[in-house]
């Protein structure tokens, strides 16, 4: 299968990140990519598409920020990495705002994805890997796949959480719809559910977005991707959640599956994206299910059997040491 990766996808390297009360070294950092790209025969590294597919997905002033928030962060006499410490949980609106500080809580949700110097740099190059895959695809590729780092199914049109700046499967969605994909289908199988992705497509009719994923009445991002979120507008109907409980093994989770696929199936898609997140493995140190290296390529036989062309981009997956072959063993599904 075709893979892409960009080395500059490195360059983010924030130092911690908040975590439990506490600041801790940062989860999402190069060790990930390193053990995959061992695990893998042969990567292309992507052209640049530019920013205008970035921009279908995302807003100017979002993006200008992701650029600029670093720098300014310096120029206000910071060291180390950009946080946020104040968000506007309601009231939420657009806002022209002077301080770094303030943008930092407008733009973003959480505390755990601080921006690096490199951090812009790098979420550009994983959204080149995810158009590259996507191109690949349109062009005749069964599959491709997308080695992105940073992830990017956590954040929005307009912010970021959960270790993500741009939303590499949106962008790839997207792009596939501005070559003349009517019906697109994303399969989400990250541990944690793609509320960013969710976001973006909710009053969408021409996008399916399924996830199967943690429960959020336990699990992060625990405020989207309860079972009774169903789009609105002319996205209802078009979101499928399957939240699933803490230690869900491979039957438990193959039976939510199939559920997703029946609904793929049913909506007609005519191309297939997917969030895969390997966290879902019973020895992730954030996640909490049962699933083991060996189970990932029947979850992709299972997948591939839509017979769709499928672009397939990655997201979460800590446990480093074991990461490769998790990887792997999913793509080798789609031998």
């Amino acid at each position: 299968m075709r893979t892409f990766f960009d080395a500059r996808q490195h360059d983010h390297a924030p130092a911690m990140e908040l975590h439990n009360g506490a600041y801790v070294p940062y989860a999402e950092h190069r060790g990930r990519m390193e053990n995959v790209l061992e695990a893998l025969s042969y990567v292309e590294a992507p052209r640049d598409y530019g920013m205008e597919p970035i921009r279908r997905v995302h807003r100017d002033n979002y993006l200008e920020f992701l650029q600029s928030a670093h720098p300014r962060w310096v120029e206000a006499g910071r060291n180390g990495d950009a946080h946020g410490y104040a968000w506007p949980v309601v009231g939420r609106r657009p806002l022209k705002l002077n301080r770094i500080d303030a943008d930092l809580g407008q733009f973003s949700f959480d505390a755990s994805s601080p921006i690096a110097a490199g951090t812009w740099t790098s979420a550009y190059w994983a959204a080149q890997s995810a158009l590259a895959a996507t191109e690949a695809v349109l062009a005749g590729e069964r599959a491709a796949f997308a080695l992105c780092r940073p992830p990017g199914h956590h954040c929005g049109a307009d912010y970021l959480g959960g270790y993500c700046f741009i939303n590499n499967i949106a962008v790839a969605a997207e792009a596939a719809i501005a070559a003349g994909k009517k019906r697109v289908a994303i399969l989400d199988i990250d541990y944690h559910h793609g509320n960013g992705t969710q976001d973006i497509f909710y009053d969408r009719g021409d996008v399916l977005f399924v996830s199967v994923h943690a429960d959020p009445a336990t699990d992060y991002p625990f405020f989207w991707g309860h079972a009774d979120e169903h789009g609105e507008g002319e996205g209802e109907g078009a979101t499928l959640n399957l939240p699933l409980p803490r230690g869900t093994d491979l039957a438990a989770y193959t039976a939510a599956l199939d559920t997703g696929l029946a609904a793929i199936r049913d909506f007609g898609a005519d191309m297939l994206c997917v969030s895969f997140g390997a966290d879902t493995f019973a020895g992730d140190p954030i996640s909490q299910f049962a699933l083991q290296t060996a189970d990932y390529t029947p979850i992709a036989r299972s997948i591939a059997a839509l017979d769709l062309p499928t672009v397939i981009v990655m997201e979460g997956g800590y446990a480093v040491d074991a990461l490769g072959a998790n990887v792997a063993a999913f793509l080798a599904g789609f031998g």
